[in-house]
């Protein structure tokens, strides 16, 4: 089936421990900015559509011709864009 993942088999031994050490690392040390690059990326998208799709929820930036030029490209994230443009915003949203 095309959904499944290839299992990746563990190493034993010192390459086992290796692998171990080196996503310890990785946590420690990258995690955070990598989540926080895609955090980045998901906003720049959303602001993104909001300068194209604005029509949408009654912001109109952009001339229709172009928006119809990228509504194509921009259907799949509409769902996802629409529910964050609209949810309700809190103090400790900020935060996290």
């Amino acid at each position: 089936m095309p959904d499944e993942k290839p299992k990746v088999e563990k190493r034993g031994g010192l390459g086992g421990l290796f692998d171990n050490m080196k996503e310890i690392m990785y946590g420690m040390a990258a995690h955070d900015m990598s989540r926080y690059a895609l955090r980045t990326r998901a906003s720049m998208e959303h602001l993104f559509i909001l300068i194209t799709m604005g029509d949408l929820i009654g912001v109109p930036i952009l001339p229709p011709y172009y928006s119809l030029r990228l509504l194509p490209y921009v259907v799949p994230n509409i769902a996802t864009w629409k529910r964050r443009m609209l949810r309700e915003k809190d103090v400790s949203d900020a935060m996290f």
